[in-house]
């Protein structure tokens, strides 16, 4: 089976659009915070500016055209993870999970915060300096709106991070 082309996932373009919404909410998107939160949402549209592709596929895609018209994985923690790890030949961004000292700007980290049953939180990082660690890893959110947020200000009982390594940009 013959993996899809793939494309730089363009990490400067993400972390740009990061900063110029992590304390605001850009209205081309629906606000999910009395949904359960915005948090996932707003790392799905860090990613699509960091890539330029939304794969369509029902129910299993990524996408997001309006509140009713979206992909699970746009808003949800699980999901999105599960559609970033996905071994299928589909459009948009991929990613592994990679120790936390790997973290680049861009990716994403997803948290089990203290005393929660399951993953819920995702943080775009937007710097994570030369040795990366939870000190120096910058991140931009959410649902506890941030932006050049100290990873280690979060209080967690388990970490992930979800690092990028590129776009397929078609499927056969």
């Amino acid at each position: 089976m013959a993996l899809p082309p793939f494309v730089l996932y363009r990490r400067v373009d993400a972390v740009r659009y990061a900063h110029a919404w992590a304390l605001g909410r850009n209205p081309a998107y629906h606000d999910f915070e009395a949904l359960g939160g915005d948090c996932t949402s707003f790392a799905s549209q860090c990613l699509f500016a960091g890539c330029g592709v939304m794969d369509f596929t029902p129910t299993f895609g990524w996408y997001y055209r309006s509140i009713r018209d979206r992909a699970p994985a746009w808003t949800g923690v699980e999901e999105l993870f599960r559609y970033l790890t996905r071994t299928a030949d589909t459009p948009g961004p991929a990613a592994v999970l990679a120790p936390l000292q790997t973290a680049e700007p861009g990716d994403l980290i997803q948290l089990r915060l203290e005393g929660a049953p399951r993953f819920g939180h995702t943080p775009v990082v937007v710097s994570a300096g030369k040795r990366p660690s939870p000190e120096n890893i910058l991140v931009a959110a959410h649902s506890q709106d941030a932006d050049w947020r100290p990873l280690s200000t979060y209080r967690w009982d388990e970490v992930r991070l979800l690092h990028i390594t590129g776009v397929a940009v078609s499927v056969k």
